[in-house]
């Protein structure tokens, strides 16, 4: 598997490493003297790489755009592949095929979302890690140890925890997202993104991969693209994302986490509107469309959780 850093620090050293024996190491470091008011004696000096120094820059951008170009050609044969075969981690269902036949099968129907196909890269290695985790009687949120299979199940269930722990930095290399910019967390290239679309009348069209991600909240209705499920959605039960975009001024991600909690809430056989719990999934649907819940939704604060 692909480390992030690994390879880039390994080319950095053995660059260096030539550098400091060819010249003083004063000619491309900055050096910070601590003590400096104090005894020669006490004082010492340090010696600082850094991005600054143009050629440093220059060897950097190098590598990432070496690292990205290999990620994408990575990420390109996990797509194109059909030889893929897994259990589900949740329950029995074997899949065969694409990943993202499970990847959307354990969002749909556990409620643990990892993201979506076309932003993971590693996959297999990516569900191993989280099998292990799993085998070992141990949440995958916060990543506390249990006595039995039933008590974990229980915990992830109760506190929210079935999903992965986006600040968990073990997870990086499994995200597209994390080899795009050079220096710059996933946070923060998010940030970047969400400023972009508050400037522009975004339509969710960055949130799709496969065609059969885009699956409609309250059947089984499936779509090439995402417009034709809102309009679906819209049309057949009522329910207007645009309009909830609108009217709470959402960002992308909050978007995201607004029809996943929906999403879970029906999995999980309770009204996101009133939370009121039902026996089984057309229950629930009934009950949304006859009680009117359709499109009300619970404080803010409810739904819009670190996921």
């Amino acid at each position: 598997m692909y480390h992030i850093q690994s390879v880039s620090h390994k080319i950095l050293i053995v660059f260096y490493c030539n550098r400091i024996s060819e010249q003083p190491i004063t000619d491309f470091c900055s050096v910070i003297k601590t003590n400096s008011q104090g005894p020669v004696e006490k004082q010492e000096h340090y010696f600082l790489l850094c991005d600054v120094l143009p050629e440093d820059r220059v060897l950097r951008e190098h590598l990432q755009q070496k690292r990205l170009e290999e990620i994408l050609e990575q990420q390109q044969r996990e797509r194109d592949d059909d030889s893929f075969q897994r259990i589900c981690m949740f329950c029995n269902d074997e899949f065969n095929g694409n990943r993202s036949s499970l990847l959307n099968h354990m969002a749909r129907e556990h409620s643990f979302s990892v993201g979506l196909p076309d932003n993971i890269v590693y996959c297999v290695e990516f569900l191993d890690h989280l099998q292990s985790k799993l085998d070992n009687l141990q949440c995958l949120y916060c990543e506390k140890t249990f006595r039995d299979k039933t008590t974990l199940k229980d915990h992830m269930r109760k506190k929210q925890h079935r999903r992965i722990n986006g600040n968990n930095s073990e997870y990086d290399c499994f995200y597209i997202i994390n080899y795009l910019e050079l220096g710059k967390t996933w946070e923060e290239v998010q940030s970047e993104d969400d400023r972009e679309m508050e400037d522009e009348d975004d339509d969710w069209s960055d949130w799709q991969a496969h065609p059969v991600c885009a699956v409609c909240l309250f059947c089984e209705q499936q779509s090439e693209s995402m417009e034709k499920i809102y309009t679906h959605m819209e049309e057949t039960h009522g329910f207007d994302l645009h309009k909830l975009k609108t009217e709470l001024n959402l960002r992308f991600y909050q978007q995201v986490k607004l029809v996943n909690y929906i999403r879970r809430e029906i999995h999980q056989c309770r009204c996101y509107g009133c939370q009121e719990k039902f026996g089984s999934k057309p229950e629930v649907i009934r009950h949304v469309m006859e009680a009117g819940h359709v499109m009300q939704l619970p404080e803010t604060s409810t739904w819009d959780q670190p996921q």
